[in-house]
């Protein structure tokens, strides 16, 4: 394994490390193959086109008042289920506590969570983009094992 490869690895291990992908990342990465070597990060693209305008759609929602805390659970639940799809441990943490204010009728601790969520999105985002750009310069290498 050269340099390169080696700091693919630990970008990697640092994405689970710091809690950003959980287990699902990993199956992910095992449905990648020689037939489509970019796989994981067509399906992270497509996650991030899709989750914005779920964000715009959530954000619209929270603007209005008063809250439809029924309707805004829906778009949460909705969001969280592709953020697991993808492995983000820390965005779906905060789509269940989002969750959780909408169920307790918490107009003020959405509007808190919904800030977290964001910056959580974005952190990944950038961290995922790092890494699959250093991955793509480094050339293939077997990814598909579990953390340490």
């Amino acid at each position: 394994m050269d340099k390169n490869q080696r700091q693919v690895r630990l970008m990697r291990q640092s994405l689970f490390d710091q809690g950003f992908l959980d287990e699902q990342f990993i199956q992910l990465e095992e449905l990648q193959d020689d037939a489509n070597p970019n796989f994981v990060e067509e399906i992270a693209t497509s996650y991030y086109q899709e989750s914005s305008r779920s964000l715009q759609t959530i954000e619209l929602a929270l603007e209005k008042t008063p809250h439809d805390f029924n309707k805004l659970d829906g778009y949460m639940h909705q969001f969280k289920g592709s953020s697991s799809s993808i492995g983000a441990k820390k965005v779906k943490a905060e789509c269940q506590q989002f969750r959780e204010y909408c169920k307790a009728g918490n107009g003020e601790g959405c509007m808190r969570t919904f800030q977290a969520l964001k910056r959580e999105h974005a952190t990944l985002k950038k961290r995922l983009e790092a890494y699959f750009q250093m991955a793509r310069q480094a050339g293939p290498i077997e990814t598909a094992c579990r953390p340490k």
